[in-house]
C-alpha cells in the first residue's frame, strides 16, 4: 500500500530541491535579521498577555521552528502575535495558567484537524468586514492595555474587560511616573523617526541601514538611558526577575473534563483566530515571494506548534505579518530562514539573557503601541461610505463588540450578520420570469391554457418564495417550468418543487419541467423528485412548449 505523501507534505521538502550555498547564505542572513526583530516583540507580547517575557521567547523559538519546518509556506514566520493578547489575558484572568495550557493545546488539535480534513480554504470565506472589525478592535484593546506601562502607573492587576480597564486606569492616573512616560515617548519617537528615515534610505547607498529594525534601536537607547541615568522605572529584571538562560522544561498541569468543557469557546476562538491570521499572513507572503502556499499543510503545522509549545512554557502562536514581510525583504527564499530565526533567538536566550534585565517596560509598551497602530486598518472607517449598509453594520458591530464585550461574541455576531446578508443578497438575485408569446410565438393563441415560467439563480431556502408565488397562480390547465438557468437547488428548494407537483395533481394541472441539469438534476435524483416527474421532463424550453401544446385544447375549436 502506497503512502499518500500529499496528505502531509511540508514546503521544506520541496524547497530543498536544488538548494545551494548561495540560498543558504541568503536564508541565514534573513533568519538572523528576523530573529533580532522578533526578540523585543516576543517579550512584549508575552508581558502584555499577562505572562513572563520568556513565554514569548520560548514560543518564538519552539513554534517558530515547527511552523517553518512543517508549514505550507516557504517564507512565513510563526510566533506569538498581538492578536492573541486580549484572548490570552482573558483566559489567564478567568481560568488560570494551567487552563491556558489546556486551551492552547486543544486549539492546536482543532487546527490540525482543520488542516487534515482540508478545511483550510474555508477560512477564505470569512468576510473582510469581520476580519477588519476584529483586527481594529484588538488593536484598540492592545493600545489600551499598554497605557499602564506607558505611563508607569502603579497597578497591581489589570482587568481584561474594556470598562474595567478604563475604570482602573482612571483610578490610578495619580501614580503617573514621569520618567517612564519620557522613556515611552522617546522610544515611540525613535520608532516613528526610524521608520520614516528607513523609507528615505531604501534607494540610496545607505539602504543597508534601513534593514535594522526600529524596535531594536528604540530598545537599545531606552535600555542605555534607563541603566545609565538610573531612572526609576520598572524593568524586566525588577518586575519578573529576569529571563532564565536555559532551555524550557516540560510542564504538565492537572487536567479535568470540567475544565475542557468550560474552555470550549476560548479554544475555538484561539483556533479560529490562529487560522485566520496564519492564512492571511501566508497569502501576503505569496504576493511578496511569488509563491503559493498550501493552506491545509499550514494549518496542520500551526496545530502541531500550538499543541507542543504550551507544554514548554509557551503561549498561542500563529503567522506574523510584520516578521514575515521582514523575512522576505531580507532575502529569504525557503523555510530554512524561519528555522534560523528560531535558532537565533535560542542563542540569544542562552548567551545574552542577563542583558534583558535592564530593558524598561515603558519601552516595550511603546513598541506594542506602535505595532497595534500599524496592525489596525483605520482607513477602512473613512471608506465605509463607499459600501452598502450591511457591510458597514457588520464591520462596526464586530469592532464595537470586540472592544466592549468579547472577541468570541464579536466574531459570532459578525459571521451571523455576514451569513444573513449573503442569504439576502443571493435570494434577491434569484428571480422568476414569465414566458410569453412575444419571445415564443408558438404560445400565440394558447395563453389561456398554458403558462410558462423561467427560474434564475439559486433555488434555496431563502428563495423558495419564487415557487410558492407560481403555486398561488395556478389557474391554467398546463404549467411549463424552465429550470435551465438554475445553478443550485437545496433540499428546501427540492421540497418546494415537490409541493408544486402535489398541488398540480390536486388541481389536475399538467406540469412539464425543462432544462433540469447539473447540480439541480443531481439533487432531483437524490431526493426522489425525478420519480414524480417521469414523462414530464424535457431537455429545453422549446421541447417543453411543444409537449405543452399537445396537452392544451385546440384554440380553433
Amino acid at each position: 500500500m502506497k503512502l499518500d505523501t500529499t496528505l502531509f507534505r511540508p514546503k521544506l521538502l520541496d524547497s530543498l530541491s536544488g538548494y545551494d550555498r548561495a540560498a543558504l547564505v541568503r536564508d541565514m542572513g534573513a533568519g538572523v535579521t528576523v530573529g533580532v526583530v522578533a526578540l523585543p516583540l516576543a517579550m512584549a507580547f508575552a508581558i502584555a498577555s499577562g505572562l513572563k517575557p520568556e513565554a514569548g521567547l520560548f514560543t518564538a523559538i519552539i513554534a517558530g521552528f515547527l511552523i517553518a519546518a512543517l508549514g505550507g509556506s516557504r517564507v512565513q514566520i510563526g510566533g506569538p502575535a498581538g492578536a492573541f493578547i486580549v484572548i490570552v489575558y482573558g483566559i489567564l484572568e478567568r481560568y488560570g495558567p494551567a487552563n491556558l495550557i489546556l486551551a492552547t493545546a486543544m486549539s492546536g488539535a482543532v487546527l490540525f484537524l482543520m488542516g487534515l480534513f482540508r478545511l483550510g480554504t474555508l477560512i477564505r470565506f470569512i468576510p473582510v468586514a469581520v476580519v477588519i472589525g476584529f483586527t481594529n478592535g484588538i488593536a484598540v484593546l492592545i493600545m489600551l492595555s499598554q497605557i499602564k506601562d506607558f505611563l508607569g502607573l502603579k497597578i497591581t492587576a489589570m482587568p481584561a474587560d474594556f470598562f474595567g480597564m478604563l475604570h482602573t486606569l482612571s483610578a490610578h492616573l495619580h501614580t503617573l511616573n514621569l520618567a517612564a512616560l519620557l522613556v515611552a515617548l522617546g522610544s515611540l519617537s525613535l520608532l516613528v523617526g526610524w521608520m520614516r528615515l528607513g523609507r528615505r534610505l531604501e534607494h540610496t547607498r545607505y539602504q543597508s541601514l534601513s534593514t535594522i529594525p526600529g524596535s531594536i534601536i528604540a530598545l537599545l537607547f531606552a535600555t542605555l538611558a534607563t541603566a545609565g541615568l538610573s531612572l526609576p522605572v520598572d524593568t524586566i529584571g525588577s518586575k519578573f526577575g529576569g529571563i532564565p538562560a536555559s532551555l524550557p522544561h516540560l510542564q504538565w498541569p492537572e487536567f479535568s473534563w470540567d475544565s475542557a468543557r468550560f474552555l470550549f469557546m476560548p479554544t475555538m476562538t484561539l483556533a479560529l483566530l490562529g487560522a485566520i491570521e496564519s492564512l492571511l499572513c501566508a497569502r501576503i507572503a505569496d504576493g511578496l515571494a511569488d509563491d503559493r502556499h498550501n493552506p491545509n499543510q499550514e494549518l496542520m503545522a500551526q496545530g502541531i506548534a500550538n499543541f507542543v509549545t504550551p507544554f514548554f512554557g509557551g503561549m498561542p502562536a500563529t503567522g506574523t505579518i510584520a516578521r514575515t514581510v521582514t523575512n522576505v525583504k531580507s532575502g529569504a527564499r525557503t523555510p530554512v530562514a524561519g528555522m534560523v530565526h528560531a535558532l537565533t533567538l535560542l542563542a540569544v536566550v542562552l548567551v545574552a539573557a542577563p542583558l534583558a534585565n535592564h530593558i524598561p517596560l515603558a519601552a516595550l509598551a511603546a513598541i506594542l503601541m506602535f505595532v497595534a497602530w500599524n496592525m489596525g486598518e483605520w482607513r477602512e472607517f473613512l471608506h465605509l461610505r463607499q459600501y452598502r449598509m450591511p457591510y458597514r453594520l457588520t464591520l462596526l458591530a464586530v469592532f464595537f463588540l470586540t472592544v466592549v464585550f468579547d472577541l468570541t461574541v464579536a466574531v459570532e455576531v459578525g459571521l451571523i450578520a455576514a451569513c444573513l446578508t449573503f442569504i439576502y443578497r443571493i435570494s434577491s438575485l434569484s428571480r422568476s420570469e414569465a414566458v410569453g408569446a412575444i419571445d415564443h410565438p408558438v404560445l400565440a393563441g394558447h395563453e389561456d391554457h398554458i403558462q410558462a415560467w423561467r427560474l434564475y439563480g439559486a433555488l434555496f431556502f431563502g428563495a423558495v418564495k419564487l415557487v410558492e408565488a407560481i403555486e398561488d397562480q395556478l389557474h391554467k390547465p398546463v404549467l411549463v417550468l424552465d429550470l435551465k438557468n438554475l445553478i443550485y437547488v437545496d433540499s428546501s428548494g427540492a421540497d418546494a418543487l415537490m409541493n408544486l407537483i402535489r398541488t398540480c395533481r390536486k388541481k389536475q394541472i399538467h406540469l412539464i419541467v425543462c432544462g433540469l441539469m447539473h447540480q439541480p438534476l443531481d439533487i432531483a435524483r437524490r431526493s426522489g423528485l425525478i420519480e414524480h416527474l417521469e414523462g414530464r421532463l424535457e431537455p429545453d424550453l422549446a421541447a417543453g412548449l411543444t409537449h405543452a401544446l399537445g396537452l392544451a385544447p385546440d384554440p380553433a375549436r
